[in-house]
């Protein structure tokens, strides 16, 4: 099957209109209001969508960008950026605070499907909300675009360049750490230095890797601080790879078309066999 009949077929089951659960949100808030099929948070992002110009991935043809990870960065940084900055006064080693800070989210965040949590398929969680229901309780659960946007946003707290790196059916934080020489190195664009951060496995140590993605080329966004704005992206994304070059991205046909579908349809089944 070859890639355009693929991506008709699941354009096809896309547009067929999978019935979206009741939503329920794990505790009372009124920043939320649902729109049809769609939760909206205060910035007017979804978070029951990863896809679109207000989807909290941003996912286009061109590319993506996680907009739910700006959330809480810049004029918007609060819990999740401080406890970085906590711990960079605590850990002035940068391979160690690197780690700590990784394994702080690996032991806090308990891996929890979104239909369980939120009795929804697809419901995001941004960095601060993680970070208060850690501070609340000691932990908090999520899935793995949720350890991914509290660790990219801690990082930037903590001083480090991070990004968010995505995958058919999954998506991972990364962290650029020349320095690190633990785990499979990563070359962003040609550079090299970035270190892929997997929280969701309870025992994964900081730059392991799962060998599907191995030597792959995969595709990633550079967390920076941006305003929080509702527009698809117009660039490609960043390759990444292990062991072998990078560089831009150029497709035959619209490849985060596929990305997209493949994580829908993936996360769809997975739900489906529990």
């Amino acid at each position: 099957m070859n890639k355009m009949k693929l991506l008709l077929i699941l354009v096809m089951v896309l547009v067929s209109g999978l019935a979206a659960s009741n939503y329920a949100w794990a505790t009372s808030s009124t920043g939320f209001r649902t729109v049809g099929d769609d939760i909206f948070d205060d910035w007017d992002i979804s978070r029951t969508r990863a896809a679109g110009a207000d989807g909290f991935y941003q996912i286009s043809e061109k590319g993506f960008r996680p907009v739910i990870a700006l959330e809480s960065l810049g004029e918007e940084a609060d819990i999740a950026y401080g406890m970085g900055e906590q711990m960079a006064g605590k850990y002035p080693d940068r391979v160690q605070r690197a780690e700590k800070i990784f394994y702080y989210v690996r032991d806090r965040v308990r891996y929890t499907p979104d239909i369980d949590q939120f009795q929804h398929d697809e419901f995001a969680q941004n960095a601060d909300e993680l970070a208060d229901a850690i501070t609340q309780n000691g932990f908090a659960h999520g899935d793995c675009e949720d350890s991914a946007v509290l660790l990219v946003v801690m990082y930037q707290g903590a001083g480090y360049r991070s990004a968010i790196a995505v995958a058919p059916g999954h998506t991972a934080a990364m962290v650029y750490l020349p320095e690190y020489k633990k785990g499979s190195a990563f070359k962003m664009n040609g550079e090299e230095g970035w270190v892929w951060a997997e929280a969701t496995g309870g025992k994964n140590p900081l730059g392991w890797v799962a060998k599907e993605f191995i030597n792959e080329e995969l595709y990633a966004y550079e967390i920076k601080e941006e305003r929080v704005t509702r527009a698809e992206p117009t660039e490609a994304p960043a390759t990444i790879i292990t062991g072998g070059g990078g560089g831009s991205a150029s497709f035959p046909v619209p490849f985060f078309s596929i990305i997209f579908f493949l994580w829908f349809i993936s996360r769809l089944f997975r739900r489906r066999a529990r």
